[in-house]
Formats: structure tokens, C-alpha cells, sequence
């Protein structure tokens, strides 16, 4: 903020959607004779105001360099006590004109439209019909005209004003009920318009602009040959990798060295749940290569598909050195999984979760129960003490017996942990499956890895570090748990460990 001696001004600015918009109130300079210091305080304010604190970057912001000044705004509101009085006309003369309402004629003489119409002070800024008497100056207490020794002639000094496009002004009035001051305060009402920015459609323009730019490369640069640009994978499914093949053929007539290479502002040249192998190479002229494309969700990836956070869905920028880029399209629709899930979700779920759409897989974990079928949720019953999941799970493991050696240590078998899964989200077979107690002491490992918060939320990580070493601080923590996450402490330290 500026100082200007006693006078001045305060602005702030913030973005709603993809409009910038800035307010804007100042206290200008006082008396009839100084017209020329009020301009220069409007100046002061316009040169001597910027904002280099921006509020935190989203998807739809758009890129901001350097600082920002109220000009470089899409919409600014000025408002304030602007102190233009009137020319020409003294103290009475004015009270007579007001007497005859003649509101129009008083316009005349108002400093502050001289100085707009001469291009001095607030090009470019619009301001509403004025159909309210002076705001200034009256008997603080009373609606009288001003009574003092000074008798300063009334005047319209609080302004507001505004300057943007799709910006209408509906209401522009005083308040000449509230008698605190020897002002009246002004008021307006807008309506005004602001960008939204189509996210969707956005990002299929981007990827149109991005192929287009690609169709443009130097043509004597290195050349290749892609079989496919939009790999697409279908059901891919929790622990499961699902392959792909992707030749790359060197049709130029220089060797090619290629690369997948990062996006701007992304850490890896792919999503985590995806691979290229190799993901460089050297192709000589008339050879190929071939590339395996993986699609491979685990526990650190489920749970953000679950809830609808990610999606199976990337562009691989294929790098060709000293030539041009290649974008290759990923996608794939994921068949959701009790793996990845929440403990708040599961508890509430009372039949498989191949049974829910993903949309409703996406409420279930958002905590919007109330768009699902009542069958499918415990409805306005209470939910389960811990996910029916977790206690077939355990169910299976005492049933097996909890005293094998090396329980949690010998790895189970994957085609058997794959029966589990499918066993645990479908619901079949009825029975449970034939399956040896290390591969459900495994699959039990793998879904508590994979929950979206771990049964001690992280939260609480550095809690229970600091009371490791005290019993009763323990169990302390251990009685803070969140509801469902102590049920699930609870039933595992009471069956399993």
C-alpha cells in the first residue's frame, strides 16, 4: 500500500474463475482549489499500487508474470470519498438549485466529471446516472446542510466507479438515512461477468495445438514411424499388469535416439501406474524398436482412482533427439477394487464393489451416500464396526490357523492373491477360495498397504513416534483414533497380532 501523506488509498485483488478482479478505495485530497492534488493522488494511487502476492496456481489459472497493477485487471471497482466538489458556485446558489431539483443542472459544475471529460483522471472508467442529492456536507446527526462557520457548499465527493467489459451497474444510490458523519455513504449493485474456462475442452484443444505443432517439424529432421499414437487398455484391473506393444521404425536416413521425456511441471515422464520399457533407445536407419507399455496399479495408485482423483489417462511426449516430438495417447478404463478404498467408504458398504457404478464408487468415497441405492449402502442403519472385506479376510486366516512360522515373512502365491481379490470385490465364489494362509496373510498386508488412509492416518505419524516408548501414552493415542480406523486397530490387535 502506497502512503500519500493523510490521504490515499487501499486496493484489493483476487481471481474468481479465470477473471482478475481488483477493488479499490481512496481518500483524495481535500478543498474546492485543489483539483490538481486530487489528480495527482489518483496518479499516485495508479502508479505507486501493485500486487506481487498471488493467490496459490490451480487448473484454471492463467500464467501471471512479474507484479500486477489495478490497470492490468479485467474488472476494477474505485469507490471512495474522491473529494471533487463544485465549481463556480457558492454556498447558497447550490442549496437553491437543490431546492428546485434540478440535480441535472448542478452536474454541470461537478469537478469531477470536468476533469473525466478532459481525459485527466480515470480514463476508461464508467460511473452510473447520478439521481441522489450531494453526499457532502452535512451536520453530522441531521440531514441539514452544513450550518458551521465554513458553510461549505454540498457536493458529490464519494464516487463509485467501475471498468471492464460484461460489468452492469443496477443500483447507484445514497444512504441518506444514516446520520453518523458529515457524509452520506454511496452504494452500488453490480452484475458482472467472469471467464470460466472449459477444462474439458481445454485440454482437447491443447491436445490438438500439440499434434498440429508436431505435424509442422522440419521434415529433414529425424524420422520415425509409430504403429500406434492411442493406446488404449480395457479392464485393467488392482495388482494386475496389462501390456502393451509399441514399435518405433527409424524411416529417415540418420540413426534416431529417442526418449520419453517429462512434461513441464510433472516429475516423471509418465503417471506412476505407467511404464515404457525400454524408455530410451538408438534405432539405426531401417531398424525398429520395440517398446512394452505397462499399466501396473498398486497400493500407492488405487486410491486415487477409486475416488476419481486420477483416471487412466496420459500423453507421452516421445522425444526424438535432434528431431521432433511424438505424443502418444494413454488410456484405459480401471475395474475399481476394495483395494484402494477407504475405511469411512468400506463400512458403509454393504455388497461387493463391482456392484456400484464408478460414479457411485466416486460418491461412496467423497462421503455423498445419499446418491446410492439404499440396498447397496447400510442406508440410515449404523455401518459395520470394520469392512466386511477386512473380516472375510481375517476370517479366511483363523481359519487356516494364525500359528504357521514366518506367517507375515513367506511371500503367498500371486495367482492365489488375485483369487482373494476378486473373491473379496465380486463376491464369488459363495464359498471361500482354496487358498494357503501366506497368500492371505499377504493379500491381508497388501489392502491394509493400500487403504486411502492407513489405519494410523498420518496425522497422527509423528504422535506416535514421540510416545513409542510410553505404554499409557500409547494407548492413548490408540483411543484417539478416528472411529472406524479404532474398530480396525482394535479387531486387528485382537484376532491377528
Amino acid at each position: 500500500m502506497g502512503k500519500l501523506g493523510n490521504m490515499g488509498g487501499v486496493g484489493i485483488r483476487f481471481r474468481f474463475h479465470a477473471t482478475d478482479l481488483c477493488f479499490v478505495n481512496s481518500h483524495l485530497a481535500a478543498h474546492t482549489e485543489e483539483v490538481e492534488r486530487r489528480n495527482q493522488d489518483y496518479t499516485d494511487i495508479c502508479s505507486r499500487m501493485t500486487f506481487t502476492q498471488y493467490e496459490r496456481s490451480c487448473s484454471e489459472a492463467l500464467p501471471m508474470f512479474g507484479s500486477k497493477r489495478i490497470k492490468d485487471h479485467d474488472c476494477v471497482f474505485w469507490l471512495g470519498d474522491l473529494n471533487y466538489r463544485l465549481n463556480d458556485l457558492d454556498c447558497q446558489e447550490v442549496k437553491d438549485l437543490l431546492a428546485e431539483n434540478s440535480l441535472a443542472s448542478l452536474q454541470e459544475y461537478d469537478q469531477f466529471q470536468q476533469q473525466r471529460h478532459q481525459r485527466k483522471v480515470f480514463v476508461g472508467y464508467e460511473e452510473g446516472a447520478i439521481t441522489f442529492k450531494p453526499t457532502y456536507k452535512y451536520d453530522p446527526g441531521t440531514n441539514n446542510w452544513d450550518t458551521s462557520e465554513k458553510s461549505r457548499p454540498p457536493a458529490w465527493t464519494d464516487r463509485v466507479l467501475w471498468k471492464g467489459e460484461n460489468i452492469q451497474q443496477s443500483v447507484y444510490r445514497s444512504h441518506e438515512k444514516l446520520l453518523v458523519s458529515d457524509h452520506k455513504p454511496v452504494s452500488a449493485v453490480f452484475k458482472a461477468g467472469v471467464k470460466v474456462i472449459d477444462r474439458v475442452k481445454r485440454q482437447r484443444i491443447k491436445e490438438d495445438i500439440m499434434k498440429k505443432l508436431d505435424m509442422l517439424e522440419n521434415d529433414f529432421l529425424p524420422q520415425v514411424m509409430v504403429d500406434n499414437t492411442d493406446v488404449i487398455y480395457d479392464n485393467v484391473r488392482f495388482i494386475e499388469p496389462t501390456t502393451r506393444s509399441l514399435a518405433i521404425a527409424n524411416t529417415g536416413q540418420v540413426p534416431v535416439t529417442f526418449e520419453f521425456i517429462k512434461k513441464p511441471g510433472e516429475p516423471s515422464y509418465a503417471r506412476p501406474w505407467l511404464t515404457a520399457e525400454p524408455s530410451s533407445g538408438f534405432i539405426m536407419p531401417g531398424e525398429k524398436a520395440d517398446v512394452v507399455m505397462e499399466i501396473y496399479v498398486d497400493k500407492k495408485t488405487a486410491g486415487a482412482l477409486n475416488s476419481g482423483q486420477d483416471k487412466l489417462y496420459d500423453i507421452l511426449v516421445l522425444h526424438l533427439m535432434g528431431g521432433k516430438d511424438i505424443f502418444i495417447t494413454v488410456s484405459g478404463s480401471y475395474t475399481k477394487s476394495c483395494f484402494g478404498c477407504s475405511i469411512e467408504a468400506l463400512v458403509h458398504l454393504t455388497v461387493p464393489i463391482t456392484e456400484l457404478s464408478p460414479g457411485e464408487i466416486v460418491s461412496l468415497e467423497n462421503g455423498e451416500r445419499e446418491k446410492l441405492p439404499v440396498d447397496k449402502t447400510d442406508g440410515k442403519k449404523e455401518p459395520y464396526p470394520v469392512p466386511k472385506e477386512l473380516w472375510f479376510l481375517c476370517d479366511v486366516m483363523t481359519s487356516l490357523g494364525l500359528s504357521h512360522e514366518n506367517l507375515f515373512l513367506q511371500p503367498g502365491l500371486r495367482s492365489e492373491i488375485l483369487l482373494i481379490r476378486d473373491w473379496l470385490d465380486t463376491g464369488l465364489p459363495i464359498d471361500r477360495p482354496n487358498v494357503s494362509i501366506h497368500s492371505a496373510a499377504e493379500a491381508l498386508l497388501i489392502f491394509l498397504e493400500s487403504l486411502r488412509e492407513p489405519v494410523v492416518p498420518y496425522s497422527m505419524y509423528s504422535r506416535c513416534l514421540e510416545c513409542s516408548g510410553n505404554y499409557l501414552q500409547c494407548k492413548q493415542v490408540a483411543s484417539q483414533l478416528p472411529t472406524h480406523h479404532k474398530h480396525v486397530f482394535d479387531y486387528l490387535t485382537g484376532n491377528i497380532i
